[in-house]
C-alpha cells in the first residue's frame, strides 16, 4: 500500500537524520530502508539546504497550452447537445460559428476522454469508409427503408429514406406505417415536385420496388417511364448502398438512440429536425466537413405533369405484351411480367441468335431465340439509345 504524504515525510526524516548524525553508512541506511544510494542522497541534500522533504508536483509551473476552461466547457456543452458527435465535428461547427479559439481535433478528443464523453467501444463503430461517388448531384440517388422500430403507441415506423450519392445530401426522411408501393410513389411525387428527377435510383433488391422472382414491380416501370434508370445492389450485399447502410447507421446512433418515438406523428416531428441539421449544420467527413446542402443543387429535370408511353420510330419492330403477362417472338410464348400488361416493346437483334427487349429507352430483357428461354431481365440504357 502506498505511503501517505505525512508518512514518506516522517520516513525520510529519519532516514536524513540518521544519516546527518554519522551513526549508520549511507550504504547501511539505504538498505534498511530499502532505496538506492542516489535517492539516499536525492533525500538528504535538500534537508542540509533547509527545504521540505515533502513530494514534489511534477506538474509544469504554468501549462501556456492548456485549453482555456471557458472553450474547454464550450466544447463540452456543444458534446452534451451531440453526444454522438466527433472532435472534428465540433471542432468544424464551432469555428463555422464565429469561435477562432478552438483547438486541434486531437485536443478536442483528449478533452472529451478526459471528461468521460467517449466509450471507447462506440469509438470502434465509427470508422471511417471510402466509397465510390458520382461526381454530381442528381446521377444516382439512393433509397431503402431504415429497419422498423416500435413506438410508444405500440406501432412500428418504417423511416423511408433517400440519398444523393454524391452531396449525401437527404431528400427523404419520411415516417411510413408500413413499406408498400402507394406511400412510396407519394413520397416520390413530393421529393420529385421539391428536387426535379435523377438519371438512376438504386435501391435493394427487396419490395415494393424489387423482385425477387426475378420479375418487374411497378415502381421500376414507373421509372422507366420518367426516364429514370432503376439499379438493383447484387443480392446479400448491403454495402452497395454504403452510403444508405451508412446514413442509417447516422440516424440510429445520433437520433433513435436518444429519443423515444411516441407515435407516426411524434416520429416524423423528429426525423424533420434531425433531417434539417444533418443536411445543413452537421459536418460530413466524407465531404471534408462540408455541409451536404453545399454540395447539393436540385435537378433541372421536371416532373411531368402526365406519364407518357414511349414513342418508338416508324420503323421499330414492336410486339404487344398480352393480358398475361406473354410476348410472343416467332411462334413462342415467354412470359415477361404481368408489369407489363398491353405495353408495346421493342425488339432488336443481338449476337448468337440472341434478341433484346427494349421499353423505351431501356433493354429490359434478352432471350436466346435456339435455347428459347431468357439470358437476362436485367435493366440498363443502352449507350446508343440515350
Amino acid at each position: 500500500m502506498p505511503w501517505e504524504d505525512k508518512t514518506v515525510k516522517k520516513t525520510r526524516m529519519e532516514f536524513v537524520s540518521s544519516a546527518v548524525d554519522g551513526e549508520k553508512s549511507i550504504s547501511e541506511l539505504c538498505r534498511e530502508y530499502s532505496i538506492t544510494r542516489k535517492t539516499g542522497y536525492k533525500w538528504i541534500t535538500p534537508y542540509k539546504n533547509g527545504e521540505n522533504l515533502s513530494d514534489k508536483s511534477h506538474a509544469a509551473f504554468n501549462t501556456p497550452n492548456k485549453t482555456p476552461d471557458d472553450v474547454e466547457q464550450k466544447i463540452l456543452d456543444f458534446r452534451a447537445n451531440h453526444p454522438a458527435w466527433g472532435a472534428r465535428k465540433i471542432k468544424r461547427l464551432l469555428e463555422d460559428k464565429g469561435n477562432s479559439d478552438i483547438p486541434a481535433a486531437s485536443t478536442i478528443t483528449d478533452i472529451l476522454k478526459r471528461n468521460h464523453c467517449i466509450e471507447p467501444e462506440e469509438s470502434k463503430k465509427h470508422i471511417a469508409y471510402k466509397h465510390f461517388e458520382y461526381s454530381k448531384p442528381n446521377e444516382l440517388w439512393q433509397m431503402d427503408f431504415k429497419g422498423d422500430f416500435g413506438m410508444l403507441d405500440g406501432n412500428r415506423c418504417h423511416p423511408l429514406t433517400i440519398l444523393d450519392d454524391h452531396s449525401r445530401f437527404n431528400l427523404c426522411l419520411e415516417a411510413k406505417d408500413n413499406q408498400q408501393t402507394g406511400g412510396v410513389v407519394a413520397s416520390l411525387n413530393r421529393v420529385f415536385d421539391e428536387y426535379g428527377l435523377p438519371k438512376a435510383i438504386l435501391c435493394d433488391n427487396g419490395k415494393p420496388w424489387g423482385d425477387s422472382k426475378p420479375g418487374y414491380t411497378l415502381i421500376e416501370l414507373w421509372f422507366m417511364q420518367l426516364n429514370i434508370l432503376p439499379i438493383h445492389g447484387r443480392p446479400i450485399h448491403p454495402q452497395t448502398q454504403g452510403k444508405e447502410e451508412r446514413f442509417h447507421r447516422t440516424m440510429k446512433y445520433e437520433l433513435l438512440k436518444y429519443v423515444a418515438i411516441q407515435d407516426m406523428k411524434h416520429a416524423q416531428e423528429v426525423f424533420d429536425t434531425w433531417r434539417y441539421e444533418y443536411n445543413y449544420e452537421r459536418p460530413h467527413n466524407s465531404l471534408r466537413l462540408d455541409v451536404p446542402a453545399k454540395h447539393y443543387k436540385a435537378s433541372n429535370i421536371i416532373l411531368p405533369s402526365k406519364i407518357m408511353e414511349p414513342d418508338y420510330d416508324s420503323t421499330a419492330r414492336l410486339r404487344k405484351v398480352n393480358c398475361k403477362g406473354y410476348i410472343s417472338i416467332q411462334n413462342h410464348r415467354y412470359f415477361l411480367s404481368e408489369t407489363f400488361i398491353e405495353k408495346f416493346l421493342e425488339i432488336t437483334d443481338e449476337l448468337d441468335d440472341c434478341i433484346a427487349l427494349h421499353y423505351g429507352d431501356f433493354q429490359i430483357a434478352k432471350i436466346d431465340l435456339k435455347e428459347q428461354l431468357f439470358v437476362s431481365k436485367k435493366i440498363y440504357r443502352p449507350s446508343n439509345r440515350r
